[in-house]
């Protein structure tokens, strides 16, 4: 909860003083739990919604490996689709609404029970069908497949990312002086009236 505020923070300061941001993600979604829960969570946790759908800074998001629930989200900018430049995978990436290990324990609960319960074998069974339906769920999660159906611009090779990052900053850049990219490219480094924005970042 409170890496979340850090994180939220971290996004305004870089927001207030024209700071690109690079999001490496690789989360396997947000904690949650009466523990969670008891620190404020949500109200932490939204905080990253909240500002990642206001910046006015170009930002990219690389997924390294894993991009679950809504932290994946969270980690790309709260998928604000304004000055979000690109969103790329590696191919070691895998994503989805909720870690695999926990969607098949609650989403086959009644299939992996039905297992267990047969004498003798039930241990054995419930232990090939969990790792059967992990190795499906995982086909599903991976990078090329996700790329498929979801916000990701491209997977790519690891060696290329810098070349990637690069290209994206020359791009937002070229976009900013132009106003080709409509008011959110515009507003980086400046405000409506040409002046320089002023810096603003929560005291909290």
């Amino acid at each position: 909860s409170d890496g979340a505020l850090k994180a939220a923070r971290f996004m305004e300061l870089c927001d207030a003083f024209d700071l690109p941001l690079l999001f490496l993600c690789d989360t396997p979604g947000f904690m949650v739990g009466p523990e969670s829960e008891r620190g404020a969570a949500v109200r932490k946790m939204s905080r990253l919604f909240a500002v990642g759908s206001s910046l006015s800074v170009p930002f990219f998001t690389l997924v390294l490996r894993r991009a679950y629930g809504l932290g994946a989200m969270a980690m790309s900018g709260g998928l604000a689709v304004g000055p979000n430049v690109f969103h790329a995978s590696w191919p070691s990436a895998e994503a989805g609404p909720m870690g695999l290990e926990g969607a098949i324990e609650l989403g086959f609960a009644k299939e992996l029970a039905a297992a267990g319960s047969v004498p003798l074998v039930g241990e054995a069974a419930r232990r090939r069908l969990h790792e059967s339906l992990l190795h499906t769920g995982l086909e599903r999660a991976g990078a090329t497949s996700v790329a498929r159906t979801l916000e990701t611009d491209d997977v790519i090779d690891p060696a290329d990312s810098r070349a990637w990052i690069v290209h994206g900053l020359d791009a937002a850049a070229v976009s900013a002086e132009r106003g080709d990219g409509g008011a959110d490219a515009a507003a980086w480094r400046t405000r409506r009236d040409g002046q320089k924005r002023r810096p603003c970042v929560s005291p909290w």
